[in-house]
């Protein structure tokens, strides 16, 4: 069984965390990681685009001209795709963009991420995070003080009013509750503090 050391918000040593060992030392999966990102970017894709068909298109229903005589094509109406501002042949429709992956592939991606950000030194684990206030200058001096750079995800259990507040002024912060965290979401910050409480919940996602 390994051992996280865990800090407190002065970046000192408090105590550690057990992992288990076969968690740390997943390799890194590229394929599975790249199809569970590809997973949750379709899944978030709008899938609003759209053209109208010839049942769309506001024009009369009437004929346009005598079926014969006139030398031209027959033609029986205006929506007609091959006339000018007729509707459209096989156009985008909206539509979900999404697509299923199985459960295995998903947890190795996400054991596989998680042990790569261990190794890297990209993960930090934080006792607590508790904010005397919602002052943004304040959280920006914690995370100065604990020599992270501004731009982070910090992975809770639950998200108090402070920190969210907080947090929100500064655009390269990014806080989650470890019930949303994605693949997606630890590969996008180079650093992820968890707090204990929330990294001891993951840990049941991760075995």
């Amino acid at each position: 069984m390994a051992k996280l050391k865990t800090f407190d918000t002065g970046n000192k040593a408090a105590g550690e965390i057990e992992i288990d060992n076969s968690i740390l030392e997943t390799p890194y999966h590229r394929i599975a990681v790249s199809e569970v990102v590809r997973q949750f970017l379709a899944a978030n894709q709008q899938g609003t685009h759209a053209t109208k068909n010839r049942s769309a298109v506001a024009y009369s229903t009437r004929k346009l001209y005598r079926q014969k005589g006139t030398g031209s094509a027959r033609a029986g109406s205006a929506k007609s795709p091959i006339r000018r501002h007729g509707g459209t042949i096989f156009g985008p429709q909206p539509r979900s963009h999404a697509f299923r992956l199985n459960k295995k592939t998903r947890r190795l991606a996400t054991r596989s991420v998680f042990a790569e950000k261990v190794r890297q030194d990209g993960v930090l684990v934080l006792d607590s995070l508790e904010l005397a206030d919602n002052k943004t200058r304040n959280l920006k001096a914690l995370l100065a003080k604990l020599k992270l750079p501004e731009k982070v995800l910090i992975v809770t259990d639950e998200i108090s009013d402070n920190l969210r507040l907080a947090s929100r002024n500064i655009p390269d912060v990014h806080v989650l509750s470890y019930r949303s965290l994605s693949v997606y979401e630890m590969m996008k910050h180079n650093k992820v503090i968890f707090l204990k409480d929330a990294l001891e919940a993951y840990k049941e996602r991760l075995s």
